[in-house]
């Protein structure tokens, strides 16, 4: 089940009063670049694809969390009823549905460990996982970002990028550029998207 969008944009909205900070902005732009390749797919829906987008990083809401975030990403949304983006919540952070390549601090609990692990490994991904995972490397808080230039910001901020993932996301820009036939950055404005 999923929120409708104007019901998205007010849990992010009441989400950034509670947390302040850049991620609000990200998930918005990682919103736009998901609708815009999705209207481009013939088995994407455009305004599922923006909801999970604005949504995958909700768990941002309960405070300044690593790993956190996923798990209380994922619990928050389940307990709205909202399936589709607890998933989202889940898979973003994960290309090969493990902790193996996970960026940042473990800073779980068992209980939320647990809940990750057990959740990733019964989970199909499909193309959903695969666009939210695809947009969170491309968006920045203010517009559409190079996706090498974004990771590199990453693994400055967190003091390391895994090569696999790295390799993953340039994989998934390939994928979905076939899959809608045009250049990625074309296809989600790029150069004039601004918030």
């Amino acid at each position: 089940m999923l929120p409708t969008r104007e019901e998205a944009e007010k849990l992010l909205t009441e989400a950034e009063v509670c947390n302040p900070g850049p991620w609000g902005n990200h998930s918005r732009v990682a919103a736009h670049c998901a609708e815009k390749i999705a209207l481009r797919c013939r088995d994407l829906d455009p305004d599922k694809a923006y909801i999970l987008g604005l949504l995958h990083d909700i768990g941002r809401k309960f405070g300044v969390r690593h790993l956190g975030h996923v798990s209380d990403g994922y619990s928050y949304m389940m307990s709205l009823g909202y399936d589709e983006v607890a998933r989202v919540c889940l898979t973003h952070s994960f290309h090969n549905q493990t902790l193996d390549d996970y960026i940042g601090k473990f800073d779980t609990t068992e209980e939320e460990l647990k809940l990750i692990q057990k959740e990733l490994a019964i989970i199909s991904m499909d193309e959903y996982d695969r666009l939210i995972q695809l947009c969170d490397s491309l968006a920045g808080a203010e517009s559409v970002l190079n996706m090498e230039e974004r990771m590199e910001d990453v693994r400055k901020r967190y003091g390391s990028y895994p090569q696999e993932k790295w390799d993953q996301n340039l994989n998934l820009k390939k994928y979905f550029e076939e899959k809608i036939k045009q250049d990625i950055y074309l296809a989600t404005e790029k150069e004039t998207f601004r918030l």
